[in-house]
């Protein structure tokens, strides 16, 4: 299992949103979504917004690694509500990514299963014989001898899709600790939910939320 040195910013909330049934936020990244199981992993993004907005509740998760677009109930309605949105896959996410190397395509999909890597948790693999179906859509943004940006489509949920799948194009993520070689030359991995699109648990409105990529 992978050593994990958690270190969490020191940095003020960035409140996207807020109304009576939610709260949306931008999480920055190296903060975990939820309190780690491990001593010194409390303080998270749920945390720090429950201590700010007593009775946030948890609908998903981003992570620790990756920065962006999550949103929070308020109540134990708007959660259920919000949680449908996710489960029953009305949810639109899109992420934008700095990949290695040149992507010559410019658009494409990728559909392969997931599962985890037992070996080297928290670390997932392709495993097409126990993995979960696992689908991305992406479309290069832009791109230069060396690298690519690209936005990102998961149309389904898995555990490190994203990283797992431009992984398996040849193409991973820059500045990702677990799957690239090159973490150390980067800040930061440089993954970011830049759009977080469902349903509002009040009005039943197509909602869009929406955190400008920092890198």
């Amino acid at each position: 299992m992978m050593e994990f040195d958690y270190q969490p910013p020191d940095v003020p909330l960035s409140i996207l949103y807020q109304d009576r049934s939610l709260i949306v936020a931008d999480k920055p990244p190296g903060l975990l979504s939820v309190p780690g199981k491990l001593e010194g992993r409390a303080d998270c993004l749920e945390t720090r917004l429950r201590l700010a907005y007593p009775g946030t509740l948890l609908v998903h998760r981003l992570d620790c690694d990756t920065s962006g677009v999550m949103i929070f109930a308020r109540n134990k309605a708007a959660q259920g509500f919000l949680g449908q949105e996710f489960e029953q896959r009305r949810a639109r996410k899109t992420y934008v990514a700095r990949v290695l190397g040149r992507m010559e395509a410019d658009a494409g999909q990728v559909d392969l299963p997931i599962g985890v890597d037992w070996p080297n948790r928290p670390r997932q693999m392709v495993d097409p014989l126990n993995g979960r179906n696992a689908v991305t859509d992406w479309q290069v943004i832009n791109r230069s001898d060396s690298e690519t940006r690209v936005r990102l489509h998961p149309l389904t949920g898995r555990s490190h899709q994203l990283r797992v799948h431009m992984l398996s194009l040849g193409h991973p993520i820059l500045g990702d600790p677990i799957y690239s070689d090159d973490a150390k030359a980067y800040p930061r991995l440089m993954l970011h939910a830049e759009t977080l699109s469902l349903h509002h648990p009040d009005t039943g409105a197509w909602t869009t939320f929406s955190a400008p990529c920092p890198f």
